[in-house]
């Protein structure tokens, strides 16, 4: 008999045992949440304290204070700023619409690149990402996996480089922006500034890669590269899943309600995440009121995974695809935390002397299966169609900048920098090759005859794009090779190919493209990932035989 129980318990355990490997065979991807969580479980909410600046402003005059405001995988459509809008311009935004009506609209304002991470490093140092080897954009490496070996519902599949999965640090938060980059924080700083960071950084998660250690003299973010805006099951909460897409099955299992404050330890927000980082935005401007500051803040909005407060999503009936109307409001709340920091600066006085920026990071994603949020552009975040680089990008300057501006030739995230170099009076660093330029001059007519930027240039792997006056360029030489040549001035929306019908355009241009796409740095690490994209569906229609695909190396 006691035999018998032990060979049964046995079979017990064998039998849990073999449930337990096919539970992970199907989920193992939510390893890194779980690992996370045990090393450094989420603390509960601790009240985050601003250093105050003085208590009276100082006689005379002082420098201008700089806000800039990124948004996440905001679409071109997003805001209504131009007449459109998400939802078919049922949701406006007015703070953000606010901001380019009041100072100047770049129509032609380009994203560092197509997606987040070297994006942020190229508006953090005023150089393309490229030129120090950030081209990928930091992820477990069961994040590529997942997203490699996915099988799509129209049979596309990616491709994943095992031989190269040992170059690649499993832990994601090495993957970092080189020490050796000057970054804006650490300009403004050296100006006299006092530097202060929200939101998501995305640029490394080591003790020297981090916004502390990158001139910010205090911070409020979070590392990776997305983050819950709430707590799962939170009954105030309205989620959108999105079952067809590996990134958001990713991003469900493994992320947490979660941030930093001046690099501590982490804790859970006291509210939905962007009111948090809205309304801490708030204090940090009232206490430093009364000397020049510098603020980076970079909502996570409207990133997925798809959160929206409840009091948002139903405030929006008229919006009756429930996904559509979770982002919906997820703009809402980014829309009202803008809205919160511009009357704070008028609140404080400090309106007329302070520089406010606003761009997103990126176009709108194709994983999120929404159409027209980048209309009228084709592409996605991922591609270098202008659906994937083309942002909204304003600046308003009461008194320097005349309201309602619009300027129209080509410009850049890698910009900012120096534009915010200027406004400080803090030189740029003489020993590399800074891509920005002072866009000042240019938005007030002091210089009125020159253009920013002869070209502008793009790479991730083996897909990179020039653009060269109204020329552009995209070539993609893996996994198969593609050439597509465009000419915005008559065809701003990329419908009609040129690369055939114009080679010898198409021969020049690639020349030059690739003569730039030399003196770039190697990147860091190698990528492990390449992902089929459609351009002209999102990724929940289905797919068509034949249409027009990049692939995306990461």
């Amino acid at each position: 008999m006691a035999i018998r129980k032990r060979w049964i318990a046995l079979g017990v355990v064998a039998v849990v045992a073999a449930a337990g490997y096919v539970e992970f065979q199907q989920y193992w991807y939510y390893l890194p949440g779980i690992i996370g969580r045990l090393r450094d479980p989420v603390r509960p909410n601790q009240p985050v304290t601003w250093a105050q600046g003085p208590a009276t402003a100082p006689a005379g005059p002082r420098k201008p204070n700089v806000v800039f405001i990124l948004a996440d995988d905001l679409g071109f459509n997003d805001p209504s700023f131009n007449g459109g809008g998400v939802a078919g311009g049922t949701m406006p935004t007015p703070h953000i619409d606010a901001i380019s009506h009041q100072g100047v609209t770049f129509t032609n304002g380009y994203a560092g690149n197509a997606t987040c991470a070297p994006s942020r490093a190229a508006i953090m140092t005023g150089r393309y990402a490229t030129r120090f080897g950030f081209e990928f954009t930091p992820a477990p490496k069961q994040f590529e996996r997942l997203v490699a070996t996915y099988k799509y519902a129209d049979g596309t599949q990616g491709i994943f480089n095992a031989q190269d999965e040992d170059a690649v640090p499993t832990d994601a938060n090495l993957l970092t922006v080189p020490g050796s980059e000057i970054m804006i924080a650490k300009l403004m700083k050296d100006a006299g500034y006092h530097t202060l960071g929200f939101g998501k950084w995305h640029l490394g998660g080591t003790a020297d890669s981090r916004p502390e250690a990158r001139g910010f003299d205090e911070t409020l973010m979070f590392y990776p590269g997305a983050s819950l805006y709430a707590n799962l099951g939170d009954p105030d909460i309205e989620e959108s899943r999105q079952d067809f897409d590996p990134i958001d099955k990713f991003l469900w299992a493994n992320l947490v309600f979660a941030v930093e404050n001046n690099g501590g330890r982490h804790f859970q927000p006291s509210e939905y995440m962007t009111d948090y980082l809205g309304d801490e935005a708030v204090k940090a401007i009232h206490a430093n009121r009364n000397r020049p500051f510098f603020m980076y803040l970079a909502f996570n909005a409207v990133h997925t995974p798809l959160q929206a407060l409840r009091s948002d999503y139903d405030a929006l009936p008229q919006i009756k695809d429930h996904r559509l109307r979770v982002y919906a409001a997820m703009l809402r709340a980014l829309d009202r935390n803008v809205g919160k920091v511009m009357d704070a600066l008028k609140r404080d006085g400090i309106d007329d002397n302070t520089l406010v920026i606003f761009t997103s990071d990126n176009g709108g994603a194709y994983y999120i299966g929404l159409p027209n949020i980048n209309k009228p552009y084709r592409g996605w975040k991922a591609t270098f169609f202008e659906g994937g680089i083309h942002v909204p990008f304003f600046m308003r300057w009461p008194g320097k900048i005349t309201p309602g501006t619009t300027y129209a030739r080509p410009v850049a995230h890698v910009d900012i920098f120096a534009t915010a170099a200027a406004i400080a009076g803090a030189p740029l660093p003489t020993d590399r090759k800074i891509d920005g330029v002072n866009l000042l001059p240019f938005v007030t007519g002091t210089n009125a005859v020159g253009a920013p930027h002869k070209t502008l240039f793009w790479r991730s792997g083996p897909y990179a794009t020039l653009l060269d006056g109204e020329w552009k360029i995209q070539v993609m030489d893996k996994p198969y090779r593609k050439v597509w040549l465009y000419d915005l001035n008559s065809d701003p929306t990329e419908k009609v190919n040129l690369a055939l019908s114009d080679r010898a355009e198409a021969e020049t241009l690639e020349k030059e493209l690739r003569a730039i796409s030399a003196t770039q740095h190697k990147p860091l690490w190698p990528s492990l990932l390449l992902g089929p994209q459609a351009i002209d569906r999102p990724l929940s229609y289905p797919g068509k035989p034949g249409e027009e695909m990049i692939w995306w190396a990461n």
